[in-house]
């Protein structure tokens, strides 16, 4: 069974400086049926304008991926950590018992483009931690990349929850296929471009639940970039 989360259906805010789109309930926008899928709590769709961002702020008991697709992404945080984050770097954050931090963008020119993801965790109060990594282009292309994992394998971030998380940069006409073990679930979400999910046509910033489904077929429309979520 597949369900689709169209782009256009998102919450949608635009403070001047931010510009954000929200598949799940988060801050002003809320809808009590789009509380997140299984473990998968926010996705956020956020473009900043130059010589802005986040200031400080905090976070509790929350697993926080972020993916840049366009620009850079500065991150310092309470742990001491400073960071730029760019296209095919993947950046986790536990903030566990209690984190702060910026994100911010110093470009004088160019926008920064990016999905802010958060997970709920194993469990609460785990001590605060931070990873990033970034990915090399040949590993995304034409393939599905594993770049989050409970267990860290292949190179992956290492996430606090039995969930992985997958990325693929696919060429027009490219197929590649997931299995889904024994009660998992999926959520697929475009980056950019257009690809069919088991025969359903998805687009840019559309997502798509899929339970009760063994094997996904994913094919691209033309060159698409995508993030494919593994859950209990």
């Amino acid at each position: 069974m597949i369900t689709v989360r169209r782009a256009a259906e998102r919450g949608q805010e635009n403070y001047g400086w931010l510009d954000t789109r929200h598949t799940f309930s988060f801050g002003e926008y809320h809808d009590a049926s789009r509380m997140g899928f299984r473990t998968l709590r926010v996705i956020n769709e956020d473009r900043v304008r130059p010589e802005s961002g986040f200031g400080q702020h905090s976070h509790r008991d929350m697993e926080i991926v972020s993916y840049v697709i366009d620009g850079e992404l500065a991150h310092e945080d309470s742990m001491g950590t400073g960071s730029v984050i760019r296209p095919g770097d993947v950046q986790r954050m536990t903030a566990g018992t209690g984190v702060t931090h910026s994100e911010w963008n110093h470009s004088k020119t160019d926008s920064v483009h990016f999905l802010q993801i958060w997970l709920l965790p194993e469990r609460r109060g785990l001590p605060p931690s931070y990873e990033q990594k970034t990915l090399p282009p040949a590993e995304l292309q034409d393939q599905l990349r594993l770049v989050a994992s409970r267990d860290g394998r292949d190179g992956s971030l290492t996430i606090h929850q039995d969930a992985a998380i997958y990325a693929a940069r696919l060429s027009a006409g490219v197929e590649v296929a997931h299995t889904l073990a024994a009660h998992r679930h999926a959520w697929v979400q475009v980056v950019r471009g257009a690809i069919e999910v088991n025969g359903t046509a998805l687009a840019t910033g559309d997502g798509a639940a899929l339970s009760d489904d063994a094997r996904l077929m994913i094919r691209a429309q033309g060159d698409a970039e995508l993030l494919l979520f593994d859950l209990d």
